[in-house]
């Protein structure tokens, strides 16, 4: 079989009541300030997953350049957004916290408690990792993690997405999937107890079993800016728990997806039929661009045993200075390099100028 490639995550996706408002929080929480793209057109080829009508919505891809994934903030354009219609507890199914990277928890603790309330305080993970939780304006709940590394120096405590906290059912087959399909074939730890002791969810007091995954160093045009991630697995032990999207549609508020930076989408739609996870949306059946406004490329979707969905993006022009009309076509580029951290530099610089 032909190889692909799966670079790490490229963003997660959050769902909002009001676009605006929440990307002006994640940069001034955050400093996810760079725009990769921005678009307001109709989603019409989601309709699995939205009704199967097509939908207008308002989104954009930003990051941080001190690394790891971005945002995918998205807000429906004609459809009023439905919150979820109950409390998010621990260990339902779905993506119920994201993982951030900090250089430094102690520090932006005291930093961001000092204007933000909606957090708690600073604990271990299972896997000795340093962290604590912090939710945005709509109840999202971050999961604030320690990474010394940086891609580019911006002289800020936090990066970009860290990976993502995710229910599950079956523990043997969550990992199973994640393992063979995405990679995560390393198991940092696997333990069974309370969630946490800060309180900051629902049912965070009662016993589950979480495991952390891990992945070899990935390769790609975009490998160091995404840097190291993880995956951790909830299964609640003590409730039965509930599915975050179940009569909501994609793009309601709420961790949408995760998406990873792929190469060769057609080996790997091969591949995933073969495990048992056959893409359930191809943006491109027949090999054709799909134009993301600045950018385009392909795009696929698959579910985990759960229905959580995976997105993988197959990135074909990016912009760096759209004025200007310098695009990078990736097609021509050797998918294992990557890409120099002046073209960053320069989506930054072009970026902070247009918000």
């Amino acid at each position: 079989m032909e190889s692909f490639m799966i670079s790490g995550i490229q963003q997660l996706g959050v769902g909002t009541e009001n676009f605006r408002k929440s990307w002006d929080w994640y940069i001034d929480m955050f400093g996810v300030d760079v725009k990769i793209l921005e678009d307001d057109t109709v989603a019409e080829r989601m309709l699995p997953y939205t009704g199967g009508k097509p939908q207008q919505r308002h989104a954009c891809i930003a990051v941080s350049l001190q690394g790891g994934g971005g945002f995918e903030i998205w807000q429906y354009s004609k459809r009023k957004p439905e919150p979820c219609p109950f409390a998010i507890s621990v260990g339902d199914l779905g993506i119920f916290a994201a993982k951030l990277n900090c250089r430094d928890v102690e520090a932006f603790h005291r930093e961001v408690s000092a204007k933000w309330k909606d957090c708690s305080s600073p604990e271990i993970l299972p896997d000795g990792t340093p962290c604590f939780y912090i939710r945005d304006l709509y109840g999202n709940c971050f999961q604030i993690v320690e990474n010394k590394k940086v891609f580019i120096e911006q002289n800020r405590l936090t990066g970009g997405m860290a990976g993502a906290v995710i229910g599950v059912t079956d523990m043997e087959a969550s990992v199973r999937f994640y393992g063979e399909v995405l990679g995560y074939d390393i198991v940092k730890s696997d333990t069974t107890g309370i969630f946490s002791e800060s309180g900051i969810m629902p049912d965070a007091d009662k016993m589950c079993r979480r495991v952390i995954l891990a992945a070899p160093e990935r390769k790609g045009a975009f490998a160091k800016l995404f840097g190291d991630t993880t995956i951790e697995l909830v299964q609640a032990l003590e409730r039965t728990p509930r599915k975050i999207y179940e009569g909501r549609y994609w793009g309601d508020p709420g961790f949408i997806q995760i998406c990873f930076d792929v190469t060769n989408m057609k080996a790997l739609g091969a591949f995933c039929a073969e495990k048992g996870h056959p893409f359930t949306v191809d943006s491109c059946p027949d090999g054709e661009q799909f134009d993301m406004g600045d950018a385009s490329g392909h795009f696929t979707y698959i579910e985990d045993p759960d229905g959580t969905l995976i997105e993988f993006v197959e990135t074909h022009k990016v912009p760096v200075v759209k004025k200007l009309g310098w695009f990078i076509d990736m097609r021509k580029r050797n998918p294992e390099k990557s890409l120099p951290k002046f073209l960053f530099r320069m989506m930054g610089l072009v970026s902070r100028q247009r918000r």
